[in-house]
Order: C-alpha cells, then structure tokens, then sequence
C-alpha cells in the first residue's frame, strides 16, 4: 500500500497544525491508517511537509488527546485501533467540524465579528431543539 499523501497549504486561514490534525484523522477514521501503523517522526514529518517540528507535535498531540494515536517513546507513534462505533463517531464530528469551517468561512466573508457568529448558532440550536421537541 502506498503511503498517503499530506498537504498543508499556508494560504488558507486554517492552521498548518489543524490541517495536518484534520488529515490524518480522516486517514484513521477510514481505515486508511490502519492500527498499529507507524507514523514518521516529527522531525522526519516536518522536514517532509517544511513546517516546524512544534506544528507536527502539536497535531500529533491532539490526535493523542483524542484516542487516535499513541506514543511509544523512542519506538514512536502509532495509529490506535479504531472500533466501527469509534469510526461512525469520528466521521459524524469531521461532518460537524466541516460545517463549522464553512460557517467560520461564511462569517469571515461576510464581516461578522465572534460574538455575532456564536450568537447566531446559539440561536440556530435552539430553534433546531424547539423544533426537535415539537416534532416528538
């Protein structure tokens, strides 16, 4: 199997470390990674990707935080085995993180300050739980 394929592109308003976090979990939650795969050193990844090595340990880190990797000292970084009901999770949060992208994006395009964009979410999920409740 070939080794994927990471890209960071610094154009983006997205964080390099968010990029690459954002990557490798899909990778891992499609079975792409399988469990027990070996990911590069920080060093290694970093020199591969030029960006520096505090970006990749900060990616790896969340990943870490999250379940999906594990790190075994000087034997290295390891994709954790990941159960279908861990998989079904993880894909329905990249679908919300997505849309929260877009909604950031759409935001920013449009000027809205933090407070204006949070403020119209709050609002958006309580009529989405009024209609829920309505509905049942």
């Amino acid at each position: 199997m070939t080794a994927p394929v990471l890209r960071v592109d610094l154009s983006t308003p997205v964080p390099p470390y968010e990029q690459l976090r954002e990557q490798l979990a899909g990778l891992i939650s499609t079975g792409a990674l399988a469990g027990g795969t070996r990911l590069p050193p920080v060093r290694q990844l970093a020199a591969d990707l030029g960006l520096a090595g505090g970006t990749i340990a900060r990616a790896y880190r969340e990943l870490e935080q999250a379940g999906m990797i594990r790190g075994d000292g000087r034997r290295g970084t390891f994709v954790c085995a990941v159960s279908d009901a861990d998989r079904d999770e993880q894909a329905r949060y990249q679908a919300l993180s997505r849309a929260a992208d877009e909604l950031a994006a759409t935001a920013r395009r449009l000027g809205f300050a933090d407070d204006a964009v949070l403020a119209a979410l709050r609002t958006a999920l309580a009529r989405a739980t009024s209609r829920d409740s309505a509905s049942v």
